[in-house]
Formats: structure tokens, C-alpha cells, sequence
């Protein structure tokens, strides 16, 4: 087997985007055995998506504040132990909600390209989510999140408190640029395409690392030796299958190569 043929796998899928690093990099398998690579979002991004999102919550709080404080003309008391909880309700509910809707996203988060991740490289769970909101509060000790800011500091994945305990990452996802199709021989029979459900489904679960990572193995793919390419093909398959249910008309006779093919090609059309 030659030297290539030995290094051949995700790990040499991945390698042609090392060049491109600007922010420090974390790579991590998954039970499946699929390879990825995340960019460490920085002190900066995380910072500016922060006040995006504490602008978000404060419009929101101007308008729900002023309803609120219509109660003051039944009870002080009451209108002010209601606009505590509400603003609590508000705060941890606006960011448990988008990132568990979003998929690891708040609003500041999307206009930074952010996204929280599982360190393990699995789907994120909502415990994890609420868990790493939730101890924002430690985080932001004594202030301006000193404790937050610390940990993270000293974090080799730039991980705060939240984060550490949830066991999350806060990853940053530069722009993608859609790759040439035409070079993965696309335009043959796609079994995904009649299937609208799964097509949405993989658009939504699958990170644009694994998009990535799953087209680049498709374009390196005739450097790999017969033995390596089918098992590295037989693994990114089985995670796409993974990930959402499938009829059986569009999984069943087709190669786990070709069937990668397919992901990629309903993934990078739609962003298109």
C-alpha cells in the first residue's frame, strides 16, 4: 500500500482547507468515525454577536416593558415582580430558543457566522444548550464576563464556564464557496431528489464543515487507493444516514460513494 494510500481517509480530506486557517483550528471524530474541522470563533466575533444580542433583547424589553408597566395601576408590587421574571424569561428564553431552533444560532450569532457545537462533534442537544445559557450568569462574574472571559482564556478550545460544563464549542463558519459540481460528475439519476422531507432534513442537520468535508472526499477521491476509498465513502455514508429517516427507495442500490454524491449535490444546490 502506498505512503498515500495509507494517509488516505478524512483526514486527507480535510487537509486541503489547513491553508486557508486564520482563526486556531479543533479537529474531532465522531463515534462514526467521520472526521471534522472547526474554526474557534474569536474573543472579538463572540463579543460583537454578544451585544447584537443583548440589542435584540433590550428592543424586545422596551415594547414588553411598557405593556408590563400597565399593571402599575392595579399594583407597583406586582407590575415589578412581574417585570423581573419577564425580563429573566426574556433573556435565557431568547437565547435557549434561537440556539435550539437555529441550531446553535441567536441572532448575533448569524449575522457573525457562529455556531455553537458539541465538542464530540454530535448533535446538540437542548440540555446542552440550556445548561450553557444558564451559567451565563456565573460567566458574567463580577462583571463585563470576567469569569466567562477567564476560563476561556485559559481554555484550549476558548471555552467559558457554560461551555466547559455542557460540553460546547463556539465555532465560526466563514462564507462557503459552492464548489464546482461539475467536476463530481453530477448530473446523474439523484435518489434524494423526489424525497423534499430528507433533502430538507439533510439542509438543515448537516454543518457546512460536513459539507465540506464530504466534497472535498469527492473530489480527492481518485487519489485514494480501492481499500481506503471504500471505507472512507462507506463512513460519510453511514453518517448521512444518520441523520434523518429514509425510505427505502432512496438509500437502498445505491453506492455509498454515489450516495454521497447525492448529499452533496442537494446541499450545495440549494445554496446556490
Amino acid at each position: 500500500m502506498s505512503a498515500m494510500a495509507k494517509n488516505a481517509g478524512m483526514g486527507n480530506a480535510m487537509a486541503a482547507a489547513k491553508g486557508a486557517e486564520r482563526t486556531h483550528r479543533f479537529h474531532v471524530r465522531t463515534p462514526e468515525g467521520v472526521a471534522f474541522s472547526y474554526r474557534l470563533a474569536s474573543p472579538v466575533l463572540r463579543l460583537a454577536a454578544l451585544m447584537v444580542d443583548w440589542m435584540t433583547v433590550t428592543a424586545a424589553w422596551m415594547i414588553l416593558a411598557t405593556i408590563i408597566g400597565l399593571l402599575s395601576i392595579v399594583s407597583r408590587d406586582i407590575a415589578g415582580m412581574v417585570m423581573a421574571i419577564s425580563y429573566f424569561l426574556l433573556s435565557q428564553g431568547y437565547r435557549i430558543a434561537a440556539e435550539w431552533l437555529w441550531r446553535g444560532q441567536t441572532i448575533g450569532k448569524k449575522v457573525m457566522r457562529l455556531r455553537v457545537v458539541d465538542e464530540r462533534g454530535l448533535r446538540l442537544t437542548f440540555a446542552q444548550i440550556a445548561l450553557r445559557n444558564l451559567l451565563r450568569a456565573v460567566d458574567g462574574l463580577p462583571f463585563a464576563y470576567l469569569v466567562g472571559g477567564l476560563a476561556a482564556l485559559f481554555s484550549r478550545k476558548a471555552q467559558r464556564l457554560g461551555d466547559l460544563a455542557a460540553g460546547t464549542l463556539v465555532v465560526w463558519e466563514p462564507v462557503e464557496a459552492t464548489p464546482d459540481l461539475s467536476t463530481l460528475q453530477t448530473g446523474k439519476y439523484n435518489s434524494l431528489r423526489g424525497h423534499l422531507p430528507v433533502v430538507a432534513r439533510l439542509r438543515q442537520s448537516v454543518t457546512p464543515g460536513e459539507a465540506r468535508a464530504a466534497w472535498q472526499a469527492l473530489a480527492r477521491r481518485d487519489t485514494f487507493e480501492d481499500a481506503a476509498r471504500v471505507k472512507l465513502f462507506a463512513e460519510l455514508a453511514e453518517h448521512f444516514r444518520g441523520i434523518t429517516p429514509m425510505p427505502p427507495e432512496a438509500a437502498e442500490g445505491v453506492s455509498d460513494e454515489q450516495f454521497v454524491r447525492n448529499v452533496v449535490e442537494v446541499l450545495y444546490l440549494e445554496r446556490k
